[in-house]
């Protein structure tokens, strides 16, 4: 195995997103595989490297990781986007599991039927504006950093870029009365 990571799994964005922008924000280099046929995904089950049986893998430092979120967990504490203590590693658990809530809105979208587009889409941009992005503002409002959490860049910040830009691709006005969530 080289040095780089290497990530593994189909032509698209999914779960193995976030973890291409949280290397990308480390500023990793990494390699990519791309599962183009059923084949390849039932050999990686059968040789045992799927722990259960789905991707994304990643090989990093000698292991196969899977499950999205202890493969972000090992590379946030690997490369200090982590926090610095255990009070921040909470805050930014607790923010990226919110982020993740509305992430999974997002990764369903493509697969609503063509008669549940526009009401799934309204259900995101209600959440969006209603749940999650008051709360990040407030945070950043009050915490008087350009950061989520303490005074440097996180896990929490690359997993809410994510959302904000996800969101925005598919509601483009939709940060007009977040002025601190524009700024990042």
């Amino acid at each position: 195995m080289s040095g780089k990571p290497r990530l593994t799994y189909c032509n698209g964005r999914g779960r193995m997103e976030p973890v291409r922008w949280l290397l990308a924000a480390a500023g990793v280099e990494f390699e990519e595989i791309f599962l183009e046929t059923r084949e390849q995904y039932e050999k990686l089950i059968k040789d045992g490297v799927l722990m259960f049986q789905q991707v994304p893998l990643v090989e990093i430092d000698g292991m196969k990781m899977v499950q999205t979120r202890a493969i972000l967990s090992y590379i946030a504490g690997k490369y200090n986007l982590y926090g610095k203590d255990l009070k921040e590693r909470a805050l930014i658990d607790m923010y990226v599991e919110g982020i993740t809530d509305l992430m999974q809105m997002i990764l369903m979208f493509p697969f609503s039927p063509p008669e549940a587009k526009e009401k799934n889409l309204d259900s995101i941009k209600e959440r969006a504006t209603n749940r999650y992005f008051p709360v990040f503002e407030k945070v950043l409002k009050q915490h008087g950093q350009e950061f989520l959490v303490g005074n440097k860049f996180s896990w929490a910040d690359v997993q809410l870029i994510e959302a904000i830009l996800a969101v925005e691709e598919k509601i483009p006005a939709v940060l007009s009365e977040f002025p601190q969530l524009q700024v990042i």
